[in-house]
């Protein structure tokens, strides 16, 4: 429909698509994102409610169920019995890095680096991860003030069958992290090896414990196989093949995406309201087939984790850009912020935005979709793709309790008071949930 032409100003227009967007399909008014207070999203989170670690047995866990208003448990062993025949679960298959590194000064000080995601001049995590010899990374370092730009630190690790020697050295310090350059022998190693080889799995922080040799396995999926995550999707810690078997026989049927999780998903809302809190980006990774398949489930599809449920809904608002912007290109179909709130229209709907991003990838003739996303999921948002989520309990404050109450509204407080009071464990060892749209 042609905008019709009553003297109305572009930015009056802009106002208008605004307005209609906050508006659901009852007609209520929603209050924007931006004006949330973050005080409405807390609760008490007594310190022994903490998993400190994993259960013996992952598909063990409890499960809280949160259907219809209704809230039920059981564990997670089970949870193939209350999700529909023929749904679709989407993982992430991300894995976790080794990005803890720690490294002597020769006065004998610590400066420590913790290792976020590739330097700009590569084009994705996996690119930087592939890298031989020599790589540049984002880092945050912690005595940075003991380490002038320039110097080079070294350490060499030695197994039985292999040394490898690592140095690092400060390139420059950016606004929110510092650049560091790595080089290390054997040259013909990757820096995902290097890491693996050399480095630390980076524990929540938390957990208030440094990282033992169990970690390495069970803060890992068992269907890890994409590197470079900081954190796990936790959510996926609690499938095991016996739980895959069962999915399969109902039938329930699984695909797999890749969003690697940043350092920013610890960071709690210091500001009073949303609008002072600044979303980390995240890069996504999806095949063309995932994508084909999400349209054939319509309606019943569940994100397994936070971060797959941001990857899906994301793809829904790239298809959107590619149906406005046919001739888009690929850098410009990251999502900010707010701009699923403030720019983009909502009302296409998911098949029309999923086949428009299939044809844009056909004429580009790319097999995966390679992006960022910085999509920002509170109360007021819509979903397009999700008609679920399985997720663990989350901490105060946070941007991941909010997208949990954008899918249960204030029931969220409910489920919480419910799990508090039932012994569910919290954070990233603890325990889950199923919430249905």
């Amino acid at each position: 429909m042609e905008w019709p032409e009553t003297g109305c100003t572009a930015c009056e227009k802009e106002y208008l698509i605004f307005f209609i967007n906050q508006i659901t399909a009852v007609g209520r008014i929603i209050m924007h994102p931006r004006n949330i207070s973050i005080s409405d999203y807390t609760y008490t989170l007594p310190a022994e409610k903490i998993a400190r670690y994993p259960l013996p047995e992952r598909d063990s866990s409890k499960l809280l169920l949160y259907r219809k208003g209704q809230i039920t448990e059981d564990v997670y062993r089970n949870i193939d019995h209350y999700l529909p025949v023929n749904s679709l679960l989407v993982f992430n298959n991300t894995r976790v890095i080794e990005a803890r590194l720690l490294f002597q000064k020769p006065s004998g000080g610590t400066i420590e680096l913790f290792c976020l995601e590739p330097s700009d001049e590569y084009a994705d995590i996996s690119t930087g991860m592939l890298q031989a010899e020599r790589v540049q990374w984002k880092c945050l370092v912690g005595g940075a003030s003991k380490w002038k730009p320039g110097q080079v630190l070294q350490k060499t690790i030695a197994d039985a069958n292999e040394s490898v020697i690592l140095e690092a050295r400060y390139v420059t310090k950016q606004s929110d992290c510092f650049i560091i350059e790595f080089k290390w022998t054997p040259a013909q190693l990757s820096f995902a090896d290097v890491l693996h080889f050399v480095g630390v799995i980076p524990l929540p922080p938390y957990l208030k414990r440094a990282a033992e040799k169990a970690d390495a396995e069970r803060y890992q999926t068992i269907y890890a196989e994409e590197n470079g995550s900081v954190a796990a999707p936790t959510a996926g810690l609690h499938f095991t093949p016996f739980v895959f078997e069962k999915l399969r026989a109902k039938p329930i049927y699984t695909r797999f995406v890749t969003l690697h999780v940043g350092a920013g998903t610890f960071k709690p809302v210091k500001a009073e309201t949303i609008e002072g809190h600044e979303m980390h980006a995240e890069f996504i990774d999806v095949d063309k087939e995932t994508i084909e398949q999400l349209r054939s489930f319509a309606g019943k599809i569940y994100a397994v984790g936070t971060t797959s449920a941001r990857t899906l809904e994301s793809l829904y608002w790239m298809g959107v850009k590619t149906q406005i912007e046919p001739a888009i290109q690929p850098a410009d179909l990251f999502i900010s912020q707010w701009e699923v709130y403030d720019q983009l229209p909502n009302s296409n709907s998911m098949l029309e935005a999923l086949q428009s991003l299939l044809n844009w990838m056909n004429i580009h003739q790319l097999q995966r979709l390679i992006s960022k996303t910085q999509i920002l999921i509170a109360p007021g948002y819509q979903f397009k793709i999700i008609r679920g989520l399985i997720t663990n309990f989350h901490q105060p404050n946070s941007t991941l309790l909010l997208l949990v109450a954008a899918i249960t509204g204030d029931d969220w407080k409910k489920i919480y008071t419910y799990a508090l009071e039932h012994d569910f464990r919290f954070l990233s060892y603890g325990d889950g949930c199923l919430l249905e749209l």
